[in-house]
Formats: structure tokens, C-alpha cells, sequence
């Protein structure tokens, strides 16, 4: 059976904040302050993990990831309060 997938949502050294999904989220956040992760992360380091939700599968996270990139900075942190 496979482990859950995870939304997750980091700041970036220069105050953006980038959202991302995976499966090992500890994993993909070396791999991003390592330079190997998304483009946007590299040289806006360090990072700080701001959220994160599991979802059960790759595709839930997605919808998941698409509906928290649509909305505005302000509500992001709430979206990962709701249920």
C-alpha cells in the first residue's frame, strides 16, 4: 500500500512562497534547498516549511495543489486549517 501524498507549502528566503506536492516531503525539501528541486526555489533560499496536509493519493494532491496556487497570498495558510 502506498503512503500518502502531501501538499505542502514553504517561504522562500526572499519571502515568496512556493507550493508543491510529494510523497516524502522531507525528501523533496533537501532536494530543493540543494538546488535539485523546483526551478522557482533555486537561490531563493533557505526555506522554511510553512504547511503541509496529506492527501491519500498523487491526484488528490494535485486538485489540491491547483485550488491553494488560485488563491490569493492572504488565504493560503487558512486553505491548510480547513478540513
Amino acid at each position: 500500500m502506498a503512503g500518502p501524498w502531501w501538499l505542502y507549502l514553504v517561504e522562500c528566503g526572499d519571502g515568496s512562497w512556493y507550493a508543491g506536492i510529494s510523497n516524502d516531503v522531507a525528501a523533496r525539501l533537501q532536494a530543493h534547498a540543494s538546488g535539485r528541486g523546483a526551478r522557482y526555489t533555486r537561490g531563493r533560499g533557505p526555506l522554511r516549511l510553512i504547511a503541509q496536509r496529506a492527501y491519500p493519493d498523487r491526484a488528490a494532491a494535485s486538485r489540491a495543489e491547483w485550488q491553494l496556487k488560485r488563491l490569493p497570498r492572504a488565504r493560503k495558510q487558512a486553505f491548510f486549517q480547513d478540513p
